[in-house]
Formats: C-alpha cells, sequence, structure tokens
C-alpha cells in the first residue's frame, strides 16, 4: 500500500458538507491501494459538529490531532456573542448593517487572520507532520481547503521533506475559490497582498491542484495565467455515498402535505426569503392551501433569517430543525416530496457547486423527487439539468418560480408523482468512482 498524509481541519467530529470530502478519501482510498494518514486538530471550533461521523472512519486509519490556538473566542467577546454562536452563519453577510463591535472586529480578522482564522494552526501542523514525514514517509501530500492555512501547512512540509531529501508530491484541493471569495473578508492593501502571495505559492508548488468545480480554476487562470498554464489541474466533483441512504428507518413515507426540505446552513445571500415571498402570495391567491404545505429547513440560520421567518406569513407551515446528524439530513430528503436549493446570487455563484447539490442527486436517483434550485446560471444549474433532476429558477423569475411550485403542489394532490431523472447520469458521481479518480490522480503523480 502507497501511503498518502492528509491535512485537513474538517474531518470527525466536526460536523456539515466541508468533512464529506475528505472523510469519503478516507474511506474509500483503501481499495485503490493508498493508505491514508490523517494530520487534523484536536478541539477544532467547528461550527457543528457531528459524532456519528467518527464511526466512518475505518479503524486502521492512524488520526494524528493537534493542538490549535481558535482566535474566534476573542471575537464573539468582541462582537458580544455567546461561546455557542456558529460565526459562519452570522458574519457573512457583508451586506448588513454592523456595529463598532462588529466593524472593529472585522478589522481585526481582515487585518491579521492570513489567510484565515486557521493560521494559527500552522505553528503545531507543521510541527507535528514532520514527525509523521520522518515516521510514516508518505508518498504523497494531500491538502483540503478551506481553511486555505491547510495549504500553507502542506507546503511547509514539502519543502521540510525535500531538505530531508525527499521527493513528496502535494496534491492541493479546493473545495471553494481562496482570494476575493464571497467568503473573503474585505482586506486592505497589504493584508490582501500577503494573502494573494500565499494563493499563488500554492499554485505555484503544489504538483497537483484538484477542485471540485471548473469556475475554481477559472479564476486561478484569470489571477495567475503564467503559474496556471502549465498547471496540473484535476477536476474532482463532490459526490453522495450510496451507504449514506441504506438501513434508514422511516424513509419514504407518504406525506399528508406537499412537503419541500431544504439541508444546509442559510446566512447572508443563502436565503429562503424569495421563496417565502412567492408562496405567501400564491396563498393569498388561493392557488396554493396554507394548511397543505410544509417546509422544512435543517440546518443552522443566520439571526436575520430567523427574524425575517418569524415575521412570515408563512411562519406557521416552516418548521425549522437545528443542526443534525448526517444520516438524519438523509432521512429527511427521502421523506420530501420536493428538495430545496438555494445558490447565493452572487458574482461567484457559478463556481458554487457543494456536496449538498450532489446528496440532493443521489435522493433524487433514489426517490425519483425533484430539485427545485433558485440558482443563477453556472454548474450548479447545468449539473441539474445534465441530469434531469429538477428545475432552476434565476432569483427574479417570480413567474417561472410560481410556475414550477404549483406544478409540483399540483402533482403531489394529484398523486402523479412522475418524474424522469437521468440515474446514469448521477451515478458517475457515486464517491467510489471520485476517489479511484483522486488515486489515479496520485499515482500519476508517482511515476513521474
Amino acid at each position: 500500500m502507497k501511503k498518502v498524509l492528509i491535512i485537513s481541519y474538517y474531518f470527525p467530529p466536526s460536523g456539515g458538507p466541508g468533512v464529506q470530502r475528505v472523510l469519503k478519501f478516507v474511506k474509500y482510498l483503501p481499495q485503490f491501494g493508498w493508505e491514508p494518514t490523517v494530520l487534523t486538530v484536536k478541539d477544532g471550533d467547528f461550527p457543528a459538529r457531528d459524532e456519528s461521523l467518527l464511526k466512518e472512519i475505518p479503524e486502521n486509519v492512524k488520526v494524528y490531532r493537534t493542538h490549535i490556538f481558535e482566535p474566534y473566542d476573542l471575537y464573539r467577546r468582541l462582537t458580544g456573542r455567546t461561546k455557542s454562536t456558529a460565526i459562519d452563519v452570522d458574519n457573512i453577510n457583508k451586506n448588513k448593517k454592523k456595529s463598532i463591535s462588529e466593524r472593529l472586529a472585522e478589522f481585526v480578522r481582515a487585518t491579521f487572520f492570513i489567510p484565515d482564522a486557521r493560521r494559527f494552526w500552522l505553528r503545531y501542523a507543521a510541527a507535528e507532520g514532520k514527525k509523521i514525514i520522518d515516521n510514516e514517509n508518505p508518498d504523497i501530500i494531500f491538502s483540503s481547503s478551506p481553511p486555505y492555512t491547510c495549504a500553507l501547512i502542506a507546503m511547509r512540509l514539502k519543502r521540510y521533506a525535500q531538505k530531508k531529501g525527499k521527493d513528496i508530491p502535494w496534491v492541493s484541493d479546493f473545495r471553494d475559490a481562496w482570494t476575493g471569495y464571497l467568503t473573503t473578508p474585505d482586506r486592505w492593501a497589504i493584508p490582501a497582498g500577503i494573502d494573494k502571495k500565499y494563493e499563488r505559492d500554492t499554485l505555484k508548488h503544489a504538483d497537483a491542484v484538484t477542485m471540485v468545480a471548473n469556475g475554481i480554476k477559472d479564476d486561478f487562470d484569470s489571477k495567475y495565467p503564467v503559474i496556471s498554464k502549465d498547471k496540473n489541474y484535476v477536476l474532482i466533483r463532490n459526490g453522495f455515498d450510496l451507504d449514506d441512504y441504506k438501513g434508514i428507518n422511516g424513509s419514504n413515507l407518504k406525506n399528508n402535505k406537499f412537503t419541500i426540505v431544504y439541508t444546509g446552513s442559510m446566512y447572508g445571500k443563502r436565503n429562503p426569503y424569495f421563496l417565502l415571498e412567492t408562496l405567501a402570495e400564491l396563498v393569498s391567491q388561493n392557488h396554493i392551501d396554507k394548511n397543505k404545505i410544509k417546509l422544512i429547513f435543517v440546518g443552522r440560520c443566520g439571526g436575520e433569517i430567523l427574524n425575517y421567518i418569524n415575521k412570515s406569513p408563512l411562519k406557521d407551515p416552516i418548521e425549522l430543525i437545528p443542526y443534525v446528524p448526517h444520516s438524519e439530513s438523509i432521512k429527511y430528503l427521502l421523506n420530501a416530496d420536493a428538495m430545496l436549493l438555494l445558490i447565493d446570487e452572487d458574482k461567484y455563484s457559478k463556481m458554487i457547486l457543494s456536496g449538498k447539490v450532489f446528496e440532493y442527486l443521489g435522493t433524487s436517483s433514489i426517490t425519483g423527487k425533484p430539485i427545485i434550485a433558485i440558482a443563477q446560471e453556472g454548474e450548479a444549474a447545468d449539473l441539474i439539468r445534465e441530469t434531469s433532476a429538477g428545475d432552476i429558477i434565476h432569483h427574479n423569475n417570480k413567474k417561472g418560480l410560481e410556475e414550477t411550485l404549483l406544478k409540483y403542489y399540483n402533482r403531489f394532490f394529484e398523486n402523479n408523482n412522475t418524474f424522469s431523472v437521468n440515474r446514469e447520469k448521477i451515478a458517475q458521481y457515486d464517491r467510489r468512482l471520485l476517489t479511484k479518480k483522486l488515486a489515479d490522480t496520485f499515482n500519476n503523480l508517482r511515476k513521474k
């Protein structure tokens, strides 16, 4: 078995979509001749925790957990938030009016947390990683970002190995774009320049770059055309794991109300406002009976979204479910009559292709239920069309959303659930097949 050192901040007991990609790679890599060793944090300030995911780590996989200094406690104190507040859902909305303490905290974050707030893990992870290189002799280093600090750790370890006379290729994986992305703080000139240098150095020194969406490559191409033209880019989408759908009790029960389910976080521009406004009008026009619909939002919500929901005329049909273990999230999807996908209305929207999209696709393949995607044109929309898995409605297409909602609402009460999804197209996004593509990437690098 060849060995790969995997560097990832998000790893069980971390929950949320970011953990799934690396966890499934770890699960399936041994089937393709690669033994993973994981370097992660001991007590991370995770937006969500899911202890049940610990069971998915293969018993023979070594997991090294190191100390990390997490500055978000200081951030919470500056902004008057409780220790349990998830920073991401309350602070990514750049358009909301912020207090003086919030603006001060944002300035600190943008000026000193470069490339991100996990940078204080670098020292601890690099020290442990050097020991792993000395003792385990990995054949490949693989880092998964964000956080982008993981790429800096991998870069430091690659250089350490070179000084020791070891040529260890490094694969830098990206689930999101880096500088200038919708989650990037608004940095002033000097910290912005430092952040761009980190990004440029990563592309320069990584032996291969894997990413979940073509738009990430396009973004790197536009920023660093000289470096990018010779870079080994490999598209490895997120996916779904058929094992996640097995043995879930109570799935596929017949609902007595037309039920739309959304799973994941909602914050900032990723919100249900357009859906709720359109539904409220259909209710007021007596096209939809408020007592015959149900909206289930599973996951974490930003404060401004909770306030909106509480004031909405559709408050009663809405059920808010806090973060649940991954298997419970899948169960809600299996019981849905339609799945709601929300893609931020932003200049980067075209490249947003989260793991949730593929779990929706996996669910659609099993149940034959549609995805209602409120999204601009981009890779998510292309994927849904490619797989015939649902409808894409642009944020300003009110008539289109009305027609889509009425179509599935009426079909539900007519017991007409005919929906032809392309299961063959969806099958190519099985996590096991995607892991084989990663293993092939490793093998190709070792041949050079």
